[in-house]
């Protein structure tokens, strides 16, 4: 029998609870079921597929980050809003180490996309700030996305071995990619 109130939202959140505690090796069907107290067939009244379960994970994660990195950055510009960026989408990959996978990971539904893009934009508030060419805004976001995903890759991955402390590496980081966006 169903457990009352299990909607595609509640498959979801378990699905994310699941996610967070077992990693994304333990993230089965047969997991989920378990944890909402259900056969396993039944979360399929709930969620066309596992693809489909994917991306509204995805779409919760994005949409998490985006009003949380956002918020950081409200009412900053300049290097305090690229600074705030940063830390911020640093700090969620931090607290969220398997939810962080999600976010760069987008697929081709739709909300997931539009879900993406809110992100992206909080990106670009971010380089305006420098006054930069439409043309450069693009190539700031690309290159702001790459520097903090991959810091955050090597940090996850156990990529920062030497005896120095990671935080003053972001923080050489931060400086660097202010340097870089500074108009000339």
């Amino acid at each position: 029998m169903p457990r009352a109130g299990l909607t595609p939202a509640a498959v979801t959140r378990l699905a994310l609870e699941e996610l967070d505690e077992s990693g994304p090796d333990g993230l089965t069907l047969k997991a989920i079921a378990l944890r909402a107290g259900v056969a396993t067939p039944s979360l399929y009244k709930h969620v066309q597929s596992v693809e489909h379960l994917r991306d509204l994970m995805t779409v919760t994660v994005l949409d998490e980050a985006a009003a949380e990195i956002g918020g950081a950055v409200m009412g900053r510009a300049g290097r305090d809003a690229l600074e705030s960026f940063l830390v911020a989408y640093r700090g969620y990959a931090l607290r969220h180490p398997h939810r962080w996978t999600l976010l760069e990971h987008p697929t081709a539904d739709p909300a997931v996309q539009a879900s993406a893009a809110r992100l992206v934009e909080v990106a670009y508030a971010v380089v305006r700030g420098f006054g930069l060419a439409e043309h450069e805004q693009v190539d700031a976001v690309r290159t702001l996305r790459a520097a903090v995903t991959g810091f955050i890759a090597l940090e996850h991955g156990g990529g920062y071995q030497l005896a120095r402390d990671p935080d003053e590496s972001f923080r050489y980081l931060i400086d660097v990619l202010t340097k870089g966006l500074r108009v000339n």
